[in-house]
């Protein structure tokens, strides 16, 4: 299942973010890519999901440290950006196994480089175009994920 949204403003981002937060319990044990070139709006997108899900602190990019981690309660959320990453395996390092389970949810900014390490996907998110223009292509992955069952996809059902 494949839908596209277009994110030509903040608000639009805000909104899909908001769309993806409306259920929670389909995120959790859920993993979700975030697709696209530098600039493309993957942190600000894992930003506003994360407001949108009640987080009230600073949502900073986890860019340095790869692994930034918000407890939410009843969901952890475990943000990854492998951008620096220069080898798969240092994802053993972070202990990712052992964080990422029935109550988290993984939202992994630039999988391809964790290829082999990461989990398989439950939903990639590409995002692409320029500024006024830009795209977000949400993907179910796993047919078995609870994430089809989000309001957002209801009306890409057969």
């Amino acid at each position: 299942m494949i839908i596209e949204r277009a994110l030509a403003t903040l608000d639009a981002t805000r909104l899909l973010a908001t769309d993806l937060a409306a259920q929670p319990e389909l995120l959790m044990g859920q993993v979700i890519y975030l697709s696209g070139d530098l600039g493309m709006g993957k942190t600000t997108l894992a930003r506003f999901l994360l407001q949108a899900l009640g987080y009230q602190g600073r949502v900073k990019s986890p860019t340095y440290g790869l692994l930034e981690q918000y407890d939410l309660g009843d969901l952890q959320v475990l943000h990854l950006d492998l951008y620096r990453l220069l080898d798969a395996e240092e994802l053993e390092y972070l202990g990712l196994r052992d964080l990422h389970d029935q109550q988290s949810l993984l939202l992994a900014e630039w999988p391809d480089k964790g290829k082999g390490a990461l989990p398989l996907p439950d939903l990639q998110i590409s995002l692409s175009g320029g500024v006024s223009h830009r795209i977000a292509t949400l993907a179910l992955k796993n047919n078995q994920s609870r994430l089809s069952e989000l309001d957002l996809f209801a009306n890409s059902k057969p």
